[in-house]
């Protein structure tokens, strides 16, 4: 079990560095080139580069991913393309993507590109808050143990 993360605009790649140290949890950040960091990284956290292009890290996020491999990331559609895989997908703001909500969230996406290809205006989202930082710790801390107290 590895921790893969969309890490380009992720809010929390420093609680999930915190919390899968004591652990010793592989953790993955994917990003593209353009967010290249010289800062160092924990043992076992690597950083992975890809091209700057259209979908690229979501095209290595989904190659690097296995099942019960714990993804996070706010893109539905990368969500989509992991929960057949059989991993864990979280959100940064503190939910997790499955089953019963993956449909919902994509059809809301949809709906909205329409209205903006339309001409329309369409809200975007509330900033990232304090309490979903506390969402985003409470939900990983559980899939973390849950995770690795099964293996």
């Amino acid at each position: 079990m590895k921790v893969v993360v969309d890490a380009d605009a992720c809010p929390v790649k420093d609680i999930i560095i915190k919390e899968t140290g004591d652990r010793q949890v592989p953790v993955v950040l994917v990003s593209s080139l353009s967010h290249y960091s010289t800062q160092e990284l924990p043992e076992p956290v690597r950083a992975v580069y890809v091209e700057a292009g259209p979908d690229a890290a979501d095209f290595k996020v989904v190659q690097l991913a296995a099942a019960d491999d714990i993804v996070v990331t706010q893109d539905y559609g990368l969500a989509s393309l992991l929960l057949p895989k059989g991993c864990t997908v979280l959100h940064h703001k503190g939910f997790e993507y499955d089953a019963r909500n993956i449909d919902h969230l994509l059809e809301t996406r949809y709906m909205g590109s329409i209205i903006r290809k339309g001409g329309g205006r369409t809200k975007g989202p509330k900033p990232f808050s304090k309490e979903d930082k506390e969402a985003f710790l409470k939900l990983f801390r559980q899939k973390i143990g849950r995770t690795v107290d099964k293996g």
